[in-house]
């Protein structure tokens, strides 16, 4: 951090939370939506996946996120419609043998809680060929005018469905409301596959209310899964850097500690005549995104998180605030400097217009398939054309 002024971290969140329950870490067939994600959009962590999508017809995501409802339309939608877009040829390949029929998309609570978005909504619902299961409308107000116009919306979409019910055709999905999962069950004819998901029944105390609270009954249901899907949020971790740095990590949110407005804050125990701990200020380190305040919010809220934090840069840059290097006469040098120290591994770094190679190369290789781009799954096969 010599080499600069200020240091924004805005590095995401990049672990799944856990379940926490029988049979998620022995049995095969349960994956992390996230990873899931990741594979078909061709991130070379996620290429190894290999997910197993011939195991049978049900499919069951658990979680009610965007994240969620993009898994089951990616097991939905018609393969020939996915071809034309920029999912790599590995993943299409196996989507095309998928033999998933059925997607349960399972929460704990019910639509007025969830966290999904109407655009995401639609997009399942204009599927052609594929049926909406009705939702519970026990879990939606009969009348629904009053309700904020988001929220109106999203329930007029849910209500109305689709045009074809689940008997008209092969393929649908459910939102499965007041489930929690409970336990991984296991096939009779192989006992380290996936077969069936027990869960136990929610009520919601006050269904109308999006935070409502949540009671368990004490009954419990089975949902038939071929193949699971883990969707309930995500966690940022810290570097190993941190501690040096004096950057304090909330290990129990997932965030670094900041005030709320980008500024990276710590801890500071005072003395004997004024013993109380304090928030400071670590001089010239600020943060955005999830990794400020927590793993929620589309890309628009993002974004607006993202300009409070370039305020507050502003902010302290014009009134005379601390930065990195408050006593160095030179000007920091920046990303030509830490090129320098880093040396020989520096032929990997990519800057812009490197980036613009590797960009162009994907486009290249897309355009020979008919479709806007194939992206390299292989870091190194992205280097190569440097």
């Amino acid at each position: 951090m010599r080499h600069y002024d200020t240091v924004l971290l805005a590095y995401g969140a990049s672990e799944d939370k856990k379940l926490g329950i029988l049979g998620e870490s022995t049995l095969t067939g349960i994956y992390s939506a996230r990873q899931f994600v990741g594979w078909y959009n061709g991130l070379p962590e996620c290429a190894g996946l290999r997910p197993d999508l011939l195991r049978g017809e049900d499919a069951v995501v658990i979680g009610q996120g965007n994240v969620a409802l993009d898994v089951a339309r990616i097991l939905l939608e018609d393969v020939d419609v996915l071809r034309k877009t920029d999912i790599t040829e590995h993943a299409l390949a196996e989507l095309a043998r998928s033999r998933v029929r059925r997607v349960h998309v399972v929460a704990r609570r019910g639509p007025m809680q969830a966290a999904f978005t109407i655009k995401e909504v639609r997009e399942l619902m204009k599927l052609p060929s594929v049926a909406f299961w009705p939702v519970n409308r026990s879990l939606i107000p009969q009348d629904i005018k009053n309700l904020p116009r988001a929220s109106r919306r999203l329930m007029e979409v849910l209500l109305k469905g689709t045009s074809l019910s689940p008997g008209q055709s092969s393929r649908s999905w459910s939102l499965d409301s007041c489930l929690s999962p409970r336990h991984f069950l296991g096939r009779s004819d192989n006992p380290t596959a996936v077969a069936s998901t027990e869960f136990d029944m929610t009520h919601l105390e006050e269904p109308f209310n999006p935070a409502s609270r949540v009671i368990n009954t004490g009954s419990t249901k089975v949902l038939p899964s071929d193949v699971v899907f883990r969707s309930v949020g995500y966690r940022s971790v810290a570097l190993p850097e941190f501690a040096e740095a004096g950057i304090q990590f909330d290990a129990a949110r997932g965030i670094v500690s900041n005030d709320g407005l980008g500024r990276v804050t710590r801890l500071v125990s005072g003395d004997d005549a004024n013993p109380h701990v304090t928030a400071q200020q670590v001089a010239g380190l600020y943060c955005a995104g999830w990794l400020k305040r927590g793993p929620t919010g589309v890309i628009a809220s993002t974004m607006q998180d993202a300009f409070a934090t370039g305020d507050a840069i502003v902010q302290d840059w014009l009134s005379g605030g601390r930065f990195l290097q408050p006593d160095q006469i030179q000007s920091p040098g920046g990303w030509e400097a830490v090129m320098q120290d880093v040396g020989p591994s520096a032929t990997s770094a990519v800057s812009w217009d490197r980036w613009l190679r590797i960009d162009a190369a994907e486009k290249s290789r897309g355009h020979r398939l008919g479709k806007e781009r194939e992206k390299f799954t292989r870091t190194s096969d992205m280097l190569s054309v440097l």
